[in-house]
């Protein structure tokens, strides 16, 4: 494939005259290049959505894919945050003019009421805890791979995506609709939210248990605008109204001074820098938002402040991003330590980066003015060196200088993009830190939604704001509240109607010593236990594993009053598998208990590393827990590299 090379920006201060033939000359040539790649985005969307999606390969009607790769990596599953992070995409496509989608936004709704009524191994929807399920099969049936479980940005995600599909069907005459279809799964994940945001959880990269910026910006989001959508609706929301001002207060915690800490909660050994923090931002991104909004809005100067730490960290570990000056744009990966697939960048966080700095001009621009402090500061200083803290009036020649740098800076790293992403339109995971060869699942749907919402706010296309402003204001003392949710069935949305018997969520914890590769499960003779039959075991989670206590744990929806028998299984890393010496019983809590925990120590045989056999053609979407000894992979990443790059060759043309 041959590349186009054009001329960078790069003597924007020192010789302005050719800075802006050079910005002209950028922009015509991204204008061309967008036009061409957005509507092939939208259709690599649509291609990997069920049933009718040309890539969706036995998804149901309205499930979103992830990729159709089905090995080296396997995702042909579907994510609920990356399902809406994309359907919010179409949404937004939808009120901007295509009347088409609509029928996919439809589907959509309908398969996500179903997929919440699966009970799955982080639960079922009768105590909730089974919203906060990542992924399902694409047939909308239970994963039971083992998993970094729960992960609770998803709920928020898809309550965002709805109730902006509802403000919709209210401004349009179709408030009944909203009331009796769509709402009902949105007030589930909301209850979710309300019920859940104060406990830890995997964060959107699935490797780190722990509290995750980008969950809580979103859970937040989630929370304000369920009041005002509710309110529209003559619905109420009371886990809303009491929990989002708890969920913003301990969203501060994030900031430590320089940059936001993406993850909190944890001791990984990681900086806490973290595409994370700039892929939070533009998902609640308000265009009537204040700069000083505690909710960290592009524009505002603690997230303009971690944006150059950021990219700056990056700068020097990809080979490709050699010979870049400060200031120019760069690849950006998910942050400096990744190793999955050799730790290399990726598109969409690439792409965020051009979308925070539009999102920033469009804010300063519906504001303005541009308001320049001590923690941005250096942040202006690289894209204009003669900033200075203060405030630039949007009739300053000051204030077009300054915005005109940096829609330059956000069009570097469309541009970049432009330079690895093959004629066909195809977009995949990752690229190359050395070649800018595509790398890992080809087709990524995120990826895709990456680029159509990149393309949006560059062309002025922004959603209607979501109300950060009228939000409440937080405490001035923080409190790990929450508020206990109800979860019914959104039957009027196509859910099946479920069994009302009482359930008590009980945590089983085990402390079993395992080796790389090995995985405890647990089996009973209830069906939430997977019924005796080994393949319905429940896989056990590893996030709290450290060498002193090596445990495992899950968390199960049983009926109360019920005695269940079970035991322990470890998973060898040849799929199979050792059981415990005899069986366990549990004397399930009468019903109004809400939780309840049982822990436990292995008895019985063990594994041995000794007996591992590497299966290279089982893979899957990493789970990394923060302890070395506890990293789940179903692959060995480098092996799958190797394996890979006969497959790239077939999408690189």
């Amino acid at each position: 494939m041959a590349f186009s090379k054009y001329m960078m920006p790069l003597l924007l201060f020192t010789y302005p005259i050719l800075a802006v033939a050079s910005r002209l000359h950028v922009a015509r040539d991204l204008d061309s290049f967008i036009a061409s790649e957005k509507p092939k985005a939208v259709q690599g969307i649509l291609a990997n959505i069920g049933s009718n999606g040309t890539l969706s390969q036995g998804a149901k009607e309205g499930v979103v894919i992830a990729s159709p790769s089905t090995v080296n990596p396997n995702y042909l599953y579907t994510w609920t945050r990356d399902s809406a992070l994309t359907l919010h995409t179409l949404v937004d496509e939808f009120t901007n003019g295509d009347a088409g989608l609509q029928s996919v936004i439809e589907e959509y709704i309908t398969a996500e009421a179903i997929i919440q009524t699966v009970a799955n191994p982080s639960g079922s929807l009768t105590t909730g805890a089974g919203l906060g399920e990542p992924k399902f099969n694409v047939d909308e049936t239970r994963f039971n791979g083992v998993w970094g479980r729960p992960q609770r940005d998803g709920p928020a995600l898809r309550a965002i995506t709805l109730m902006t599909y509802i403000n919709w069907l209210v401004a349009n005459d179709q408030t009944t609709t909203a009331q009796t279809v769509v709402w009902p799964v949105v007030i589930n994940d909301l209850n979710y939210v309300g019920q859940y945001w104060n406990q830890t959880g995997f964060d959107l990269w699935e490797e780190v248990s722990g509290s995750s910026f980008f969950t809580l910006q979103n859970q937040y989001r989630a929370l304000a605008q369920g009041v005002q959508v509710a309110a529209a609706l003559g619905q109420t929301c009371s886990s809303c109204v009491s929990q989002a001002p708890e969920v913003l207060c301990f969203l501060q915690s994030f900031w430590n001074g320089e940059y936001i800490t993406s993850n909190i909660n944890v001791d990984n050994g990681r900086s806490g820098k973290d595409s994370n923090s700039i892929l939070g931002p533009i998902a609640i991104f308000d265009i009537d938002a204040s700069c000083d909004s505690l909710t960290f809005q592009p524009c505002n100067g603690k997230s303009l402040a971690n944006f150059k730490v950021l990219v700056d960290s990056f700068r020097p570990i990809y080979g490709i991003n050699n010979g870049t000056s400060t200031g120019s744009a760069v690849a950006i990966g998910r942050y400096p330590e990744d190793t999955y697939y050799g730790g290399n960048p990726w598109y969409l966080c690439t792409l965020a980066a051009a979308e925070f700095l539009y999102d920033a001009v469009a804010q300063w621009n519906i504001q303005k003015s541009i308001a320049v402090d001590s923690t941005s500061l250096a942040f202006f200083q690289e894209l204009y060196p003669s900033a200075k803290v203060g405030q630039y009036e949007s009739d300053s020649t000051t204030f077009t200088q300054i915005t005109n740098a940096i829609t330059t800076y956000a069009d570097g790293f469309v541009d970049l993009i432009q330079k690895y992403i093959p004629s066909n339109g195809s977009i995949s995971e990752q690229y190359s830190r050395d070649t800018g060869m595509p790398l890992s699942a080809y087709d990524l749907t995120w990826s895709f939604a990456s680029f159509v919402t990149m393309a949006q706010r560059r062309s002025g296309q922004y959603p209607v704001s979501w109300g950060s402003k009228s939000a409440a204001a937080p405490p001035t003392a923080c409190a790990g509240t929450s508020a206990q949710g109800v979860y019914i069935p959104a039957t009027a949305a196509g859910a099946p109607s479920s069994n009302s018997s009482c359930k008590v969520n009980v945590l089983f914890a085990v402390n079993a010593s395992t080796f790389f590769g090995e995985n405890i499960y647990i089996i009973g003779n209830d069906s939430a236990l997977g019924s005796w039959v080994e393949s319905n075991a429940d896989p056990m989670n590893p996030g709290n594993y450290t060498s002193t206590r090596p445990e495992w744990y899950v968390n199960l929806d049983l009926p109360a009053s019920a005695t269940v028998s079970y035991k322990y299984l470890r998973q060898e890393p040849n799929s199979s598998f050792i059981y415990e010496t005899g069986n366990r019983t549990f004397a399930v809590p009468a019903c109004g208990v809400e939780t309840a925990t049982e822990q436990d120590a292995w008895v019985g045989p063990t594994g041995t590393p000794s007996t591992a056999a590497t299966d290279a053609t089982s893979s899957s979407k990493p789970t990394k827990s923060a302890s070395s000894q506890t990293i789940v992979l179903t692959s060995p990443s480098h092996i799958l590299l190797l394996l890979l790059v006969p497959l790239l060759a077939l999408h690189w043309k």
